[in-house]
């Protein structure tokens, strides 16, 4: 396994630029992502730089990433039938009243092993009195415009400013509605936090101001080690892009272990023979944090349902000695409830999460938008206890029942 240097924060000059020579890059990287229009400039990088940067990668061939599996995608062919569907069902990925939404409170002071669900995968945990930010996407869309595109259905719980303190941003890839350039040009204004990606979703940090000496960017199973938690970056079967070439840059999940606990970050993928490999050579971990919802039978090899969720929070938490330890790690559902990106019911992913898991002895956690989950206790129900409500039935729409 290839190891990078732990992270570093950087020596800014008067001017604002690092004393490494990283700022000439940065300018560069910037001038050709698009200049000063919004539209062009929250696209990212230009595919010539980032192919520059990603060519070397076992993982990047015939211009492209690839998944460990054969991955189907939706084809030009099937685009009518898909605008046909959406139409036909697209009042099903909304609530029908207001989301409740309890405000972000994160303590000063990192804690043992916590979790705070902003909403869609965006989530802040404190991981052995370190603190992460994952996949930051404060934005009211998930698009490279302000007029069009998934539309929050809920406000954010809280604001960027508003974390007290990170010791890394970490991102899965580079799709809009896990990697927002309004979210970070507010993290470079009120952090200048360390960010940790996967290979080329740095050119779109260069690209955005970001200096070279503040971001760390892996290929699947190498690691880096930031205030003591090792991330490794662990692979997925996705695809990713934010322009007009696809899947030029690596998506991944995230396995962070510290001295005295671990979690594991699935970002997105479909149903994968990885998460078994994951479970062999990182896990097992006392937090899953897994995405259950946007499934849709044209993209089921890039999206997981509720069923495949809990089967891959199996696999991460089975180890190369054949220990289960999925009934001792709990899981946090993610990706469903706050942008409408397929056509199944508001609240399916989670109403179907709560039928299959308990059967096979998966402890979920389901808290409000905001609310803090706090897993520093001796028994795993304290920790559920308080976050098991069907808070999404009062806002559901009357077909969106079980």
């Amino acid at each position: 396994m290839t190891t990078r240097p732990e992270a570093t924060a950087p020596t800014p000059d008067a001017a604002g630029t690092t004393s490494d020579g990283g700022a000439s890059l940065v300018r560069t990287v910037t001038m050709r992502a698009g200049g000063v229009l919004p539209p062009l400039r929250r696209m990212g990088a230009d595919a010539e730089s980032i192919n520059r940067r990603v060519s070397g990668s076992p993982n990047y061939r015939d211009g492209r990433f690839r998944s460990p599996e054969p991955t189907r995608r939706p084809t030009s062919a099937s685009l009518p039938r898909i605008a046909a569907a959406a139409w036909q069902q697209r009042g099903r990925g909304k609530p029908v009243a207001d989301v409740p939404v309890v405000p972000a409170a994160p303590p000063a002071v990192p804690g043992v092993l916590a979790v705070t669900w902003y909403g869609h995968a965006t989530t802040l945990v404190e991981l052995d009195g370190r603190r992460f930010l994952l996949d930051p996407v404060f934005g009211h869309r998930a698009s490279p415009v302000s007029l069009a595109g998934p539309e929050r259905l809920h406000p954010t719980p809280g604001s960027v400013a508003g974390i007290p303190t990170l010791d890394a941003v970490v991102i899965s890839h580079d799709h809009y509605d896990h990697l927002d350039e309004p979210s970070v040009a507010e993290l470079e204004r009120t952090h200048r936090p360390l960010y940790v990606v996967p290979i080329g979703v740095d050119q779109h940090l260069l690209a955005w101001g970001v200096p070279a000496d503040r971001v760390t960017a892996l290929d699947w199973w190498e690691h880096t080690e930031v205030a003591g938690i090792r991330l490794t970056c662990t692979p997925a079967r996705h695809n990713s892009g934010r322009g007009f070439v696809e899947s030029q840059t690596l998506w991944a999940g995230w396995a962070m272990r510290g001295p005295g606990h671990a979690l594991y970050f699935a970002g997105d993928s479909g149903e994968s023979a990885c998460f078994g490999e994951i479970g062999e050579r990182v896990g097992p971990f006392d937090l899953t944090i897994v995405p259950v919802g946007a499934y849709d039978e044209f993209w089921h090899d890039i999206h997981m349902n509720p069923p495949e969720a809990v089967a891959a929070h199996v696999a991460v938490n089975t180890t190369a000695e054949g220990e289960d330890a999925a009934s001792r790690s709990v899981m946090l559902p993610v990706h469903w409830a706050t942008f409408n990106l397929a056509r199944h019911w508001w609240s399916e992913p989670v109403r179907w999460l709560r039928r299959v898991a308990p059967a096979a002895g998966v402890p979920v956690v389901y808290p409000l938008v905001g609310a803090r989950v706090d897993l520093d206790v001796d028994d795993v129900t304290d920790a559920l206890s308080p976050h098991q409500a069907d808070w999404w039935a009062a806002c559901a729409a009357p077909d969106d029942r079980d």
